[in-house]
Parts: structure tokens; C-alpha cells; sequence
């Protein structure tokens, strides 16, 4: 076989570094979830939700960046033998979605409160090879550019006192195969692929290629990534399954281990002057070829939602220009002004994360998040809401009102808009400042 040159291979390396990374991270929870049934996070394989009811602790490490704000149902479909439908009870004014991502994180489409109403409904979920007729009492049609493709879905959580109402609404979303839907005969089953182990550092070594290589078996080539899938074909990176690293002449492996440290850099690099959501999640027409920003979501919270459906935005740096803001060194306030509270259809919070882990921070109040649903918030008189962002819990009753308890030491806040208003949208809503107040 004739390889390309090794600075060619090192640059298709790093590109294809970049556009794969969402593929591997993708393949690290389906095989945990889907596909290890030693793992604690095994959901039961292809074709089940499994409900998390309860909100996120300190305990919960499933995810980086978790919401404590609408619990999740977890979901992977296997597309290759036939469409699969999704159906879902009417939750009148209780905010959810189950939003459907492809093999690369990229979402197909979103059934829910925004897109698809409050009513009940049946919604079919297609492979990019199906062809069929669509049955009658379907409600929409969800087309997959993959045949592996999963759900994170979300319902809102009123509190503590609402996990009985919230798992038995999660106990009526169900999955279930087309055939058995419409009671036709079921078609043969798909083979069992021969799955990848899992390691960690694949991520970061060639093996990376080898997990990548499987996975496009699964991802038919699409015209925007064709020129980038031939190169990767010309370095064995075809979807046969078949590449091999130790099998490469040396010089060629060596570019190739260079250009996955390149890509590396490139994401740490864009990470650094990322701290909103716009343009991280979406759709395939949305986020078009800017394969560099997808990564950039997918590190800082895959399975992220479109910015039409929840907005995320954080504080990276206080307003002395420290990075991270740190809680062992310093007190905080973010004060939104009556006419600048975060604007969102459904409701908004604003999440605590310790650091460097990017998980919730333990606290003596167990609370994680604080937002508009938050109870006994304290506004201003004015109608203005400031938030205290520090360690320690402030003496004063309606400051404590409004405590986001802080870890002592580093940490990021993230906050979350269900519904985000048209200013959020278009730029002209801001997030104040993570004002130092000690």
C-alpha cells in the first residue's frame, strides 16, 4: 500500500484527531452503557432507557459538567436492522427532552417540550439506509446519519419531594422496534460486532485510529467529510476494522503519533477562549464543518443541548482576571439587574463545579445548583438577584437565601437557560461579571 508522505499523514492525523474525538468520547459511555455489562453504568444493552430519577450528587462521576436540573433517562439504538420508535406520555407543562445524537455527538433530532409540544406521541427513529414507508400514529420522523446512535434525555425536577411524580413519568418513555410497533414480523437481527475494549488512553495514543477505524463502519461517508474520510482511507483508516498501527512502516506511525499530539493541542489551545455554548451542539446543518468547536463541546460537556433548547454559558475568570476563580482565596457575587435576569422560556440555574474534576461540589447544605425555581430566592427590592459565590455560608439570611456553596479551592460555575429568549440568542444578553467581593 502506498502511504501518504509523513508531514500529509501527520496533518490528516491531527484533522482526523480532531473530527474522531467526538466519536471516541461518544464510544466511551455507549460502551460503558450499552455494551460492558460489568460496568455499574450498564444500562441493559441496545434498545432500553435506564431512569435516573434522583438529582446529581457528589457521588454520581457518569459525566462530566452534570445537570442537577432535569434527571436523565439513558438510551442507545442500534438502527442496522430497523427503525426503532420512541414514545412518550403528555407532560402538559413539565419541561423535557430526549434528544437523539449520531455516532459523532451531533444531534439528528430532538423530540420534547420545544420541538415536538407537551402531548403524547409516537416518534420514529430512522437509520440513514431506511427506506420504508412511514406507519400511521407517528408523530415525527427522526432521520440518523448513523447506525449507532443514542439519547441523554432530560425531565424537570421540581425538588426532592417531586422523584416520585418525575420516575413515573420516566417510567412511561418507551423504546420499542417498528416491527413490534406496527406487529409485523421482525427482519433478521444485525451480526454482533466484535466491540472494541474501552481504554482510556486510546484517546491519546494510535490506538485512537484503531477504536476510530471500527466506529466508521457505522457512519456512512457524507459528502461534507468525504474529502477528510479519503485521507484517513489512504492511512488504513477506512471503516473495515482492519487498521493496524504495528503494521505501519515506522516513519508513517511516528507521523501519525505526531499529528494526534498536534490535534491535542488545537483543542486545549480553543478550549482556553471558549466559555459559552453557541456554536458547541446542534444539529448537523448548525455546526456545518467546524469540527474544532464540536470537540471543544464535547470536552467541556458532551451531549450538550443546541443553543435553542438550553444555553450554556460559565465564568472561566473572576473580575481581577484570576483563572480559574478560586474560593480559597476569594468571595464572589453575580448580580443580575432587574431588567437583565437571565431570560428563558422554561426556567435557568446556575450549576457549581469543582476543579480540576468538573463534578459537583460537596457541601454542608447539599445544594448544587440555584436558579429561578430555587426556593425562598431573596430579590432586591428593586427586582435585582445576587448570587454569593464562596465557601463559607454567609451570616446574613437573605445572602444565605441566594448561596451557591463553592469548593475551597479552584472551581467553574456553569449556568443553564431551558428556553433561552431571542437576546440570549443574538448576543445581546450578557453575562455579568463573577465579581470579587474579598
Amino acid at each position: 500500500m502506498a502511504y501518504p508522505a509523513p508531514d500529509a499523514a501527520r496533518a490528516t492525523a491531527a484533522e482526523g484527531w480532531i473530527w474522531g474525538f467526538a466519536l471516541l468520547e461518544n464510544y466511551r459511555t455507549l460502551y460503558a452503557q450499552a455494551i460492558d455489562a460489568d460496568d455499574p453504568r450498564y444500562v441493559g444493552g441496545f434498545g432500553r432507557f435506564r431512569h435516573y430519577p434522583q438529582p446529581f450528587t457528589p457521588a454520581n462521576t457518569d459525566i462530566v459538567t452534570p445537570n442537577n436540573d432535569t434527571p436523565y433517562s439513558w438510551g442507545w439504538l442500534d438502527l442496522r436492522a430497523e427503525p426503532w420508535v420512541v414514545s412518550v406520555p403528555a407532560l402538559g407543562d413539565r419541561y423535557y427532552v430526549l434528544p437523539f445524537h449520531d455516532l459523532d455527538t451531533v444531534y439528528a433530532g430532538l423530540v420534547g417540550s420545544r420541538t415536538t409540544g407537551p402531548g403524547s406521541g409516537d416518534h420514529l427513529i430512522a437509520g440513514p439506509d431506511w427506506n420504508g414507508e412511514t406507519p400511521d400514529g407517528i408523530s415525527s420522523v427522526v432521520r440518523c446519519a448513523t447506525q449507532l446512535v443514542g439519547t441523554l434525555g432530560r425531565t424537570y425536577l421540581a425538588g426532592p419531594d417531586d422523584v416520585g411524580t418525575l420516575k413515573a413519568i420516566q417510567e412511561q418513555y418507551s423504546l420499542r422496534p417498528l416491527s413490534q410497533y406496527t406487529g409485523a414480523e421482525a427482519p433478521a437481527p444485525a451480526p454482533e460486532p466484535a466491540w472494541p475494549i474501552w481504554r482510556d488512553t486510546c484517546v491519546d495514543s494510535i490506538e485512537f485510529f484503531t477504536v476510530l477505524d471500527f466506529l466508521l463502519a457505522y457512519f456512512p461517508v457524507r459528502d461534507d467529510v468525504r474529502d477528510l474520510r479519503e485521507r484517513l482511507a489512504a492511512l488504513g483508516v477506512d471503516g473495515t476494522g482492519t487498521f493496524e498501527p504495528g503494521a505501519l512502516p515506522d516513519q508513517l506511525r511516528d507521523a501519525i503519533e505526531h499529528g494526534i499530539t498536534d490535534g491535542r493541542d488545537q483543542l486545549e489551545e480553543a478550549k482556553g477562549h471558549t466559555s459559552k455554548s453557541v456554536g458547541l451542539f446542534g444539529t448537523r446543518e448548525q455546526l456545518g464543518t467546524d469540527f474544532l468547536s464540536r470537540a471543544v463541546g464535547v470536552d467541556k460537556g458532551i451531549y450538550g443541548l443546541p443553543a435553542e433548547e438550553a444555553w450554556y454559558g460559565g465564568w472561566t475568570v473572576d473580575s481581577e482576571g484570576n483563572r480559574p476563580p478560586d474560593a480559597a482565596r476569594h468571595d464572589y457575587t453575580i448580580h443580575f439587574p432587574a431588567d437583565a435576569l437571565p431570560p428563558a422560556r422554561f426556567f435557568w440555574s446556575a450549576t457549581m463545579y469543582a476543579l480540576p474534576s468538573r463534578l459537583l461540589a460537596a457541601n454542608p447544605i447539599d445544594r448544587y445548583s440555584i436558579g429561578d425555581r430555587t426556593p425562598a430566592l431573596h430579590y432586591a427590592d428593586d427586582g435585582s438577584l445576587t448570587l454569593h459565590v464562596q465557601k463559607e455560608q454567609p451570616e446574613d439570611p437573605a445572602q444565605a437565601a441566594n448561596w451557591l456553596p463553592a469548593p475551597d479551592g479552584p472551581f467553574s460555575v456553569i449556568i443553564r437557560m431551558y428556553g433561552p429568549g431571542p437576546a440570549v440568542l443574538d448576543g445581546s444578553w450578557t453575562l455579568p461579571p463573577l465579581t470579587v467581593q474579598s
